[in-house]
């Protein structure tokens, strides 16, 4: 029974490497990846390229051909039972003769749900949840956008010692060093869109874009919230043509025109959920939160942060006017902190890179 249970995982652990190849181009769909087996030999591969697509097992059975027929089929996802943008897998596996379904994780779409239902009705053998933490965790921003309806948000921050984000005269570059700023990238790659305020507009005027590092998918969206539509200047760096850039504001003002004569999308959005809410529906499930202390505050206080990146340098600001990643009052006891869980810590440089999952107090 062990050594099944290895083959098992040694042929899902090759799926879920298939799955990765859609990082970056499937949202708002999962990366899936799907693997066929005919008497021991592998016969098909697949991975779901992009919304539209065919599926990982689509693919895979395509490959196949008629080596499928009596054979079994490992898939990262569990196969969708109803007709979306394409046909139902559930369909295309019966047709290709398979007689075994090994997946990871469940379908948490109520509209495509029910897949090994469907499948065992069929009469096809059923086995679920091999590697399921693994696959989970390669399709965390689907499966938190399909349980919230909103992106998974990872708030990246430089700090210094005492906790500062930049001095009081909101000089902030650079906090890291060289070996945090390449990691910085290498998420932002990894991510769909970027997110800043309109302080970080006005002092830092970034570019927003991935430098240094091939970009994993599609090239990031821009994003800047602010209250109300800044004063448009052509000495913003956003307005490169390196990759799309969106303005969502609470008020529209004259100012909005000339942003869209630049090519900027300009969104009014009367809340942060609401911003968050449409950003999801635009295919963006996976955002860098990249702002100064407002804004972190803002995604902290109303529990929207839900992982942290923190790089810390051994430097000490000081100030009560310098900008802290968590202003206002914060937690009144130790009990009403917010934490982080699954830590991991890495040094770079003279740094040390925290990063974990944000648990708010009840």
């Amino acid at each position: 029974m062990e050594e099944v249970s290895s083959y098992c995982k040694t042929l899902m652990q090759q799926a879920i490497e298939l799955a990765k190849k859609g990082m970056g181009t499937t949202h708002p769909n999962p990366r899936v990846g799907a693997v066929v087996v005919n008497h021991g030999e592998v016969v098909g591969e697949g991975w779901h390229v992009k919304p539209g697509g065919p599926h990982a097992e689509v693919m895979a059975l395509q490959q196949a051909g008629e080596k499928a027929r009596g054979g079994a089929i490992y898939v990262t996802l569990e196969p969708c039972a109803a007709h979306g943008r394409t046909p139902a897998c559930t369909e295309a596996i019966r047709r290709a003769g398979i007689k075994h379904v090994i997946f990871a994780s469940s379908d948490p779409n109520p509209v495509m749900a029910g897949g090994a239902k469907v499948l065992k009705a069929m009469g096809i053998e059923v086995t679920e949840g091999v590697l399921r933490e693994e696959a989970d965790a390669l399709n965390r921003p689907f499966l938190h956008y399909q349980r919230t309806g909103r992106p998974y948000v990872i708030a990246k921050a430089a700090i210094s010692l005492d906790g500062k984000l930049a001095t009081y005269t909101h000089h902030s570059q650079w906090i890291s060093g060289e070996a945090c700023r390449e990691h910085a990238q290498q998420l932002r790659a990894e991510c769909d869109a970027i997110l800043v305020g309109a302080g970080t507009l006005k002092h830092d005027n970034p570019s927003l874009t991935v430098r240094g590092v091939k970009p994993v998918g599609n090239v990031p969206l821009r994003v800047v919230l602010c209250f109300e539509t800044p004063v448009f200047s052509d000495e913003y760096k956003l307005l490169s043509d390196e990759a799309p850039t969106r303005l969502y504001v609470r008020s529209l003002n004259e100012h909005a025109d000339a942003w869209r004569e630049a090519g900027v999308q300009v969104e009014h959005a009367p809340s942060l959920l609401s911003v968050l809410k449409h950003l999801a529906e635009d295919g963006c499930l996976q955002l860098l939160l990249e702002g100064g202390g407002a804004l972190h505050t803002s995604f902290l206080e109303m529990q929207f942060s839900d992982e942290i990146v923190l790089y810390q340098a051994p430097i000490i600001i000081g100030g009560r006017d310098a900008v802290a990643l968590w202003d206002g009052k914060g937690a009144q006891t130790l009990d009403q902190a917010i934490r982080l869980s699954d830590v991991e810590r890495d040094v770079m440089g003279d740094d040390q890179m925290i990063r974990g999952t944000v648990v708010y107090p009840d």
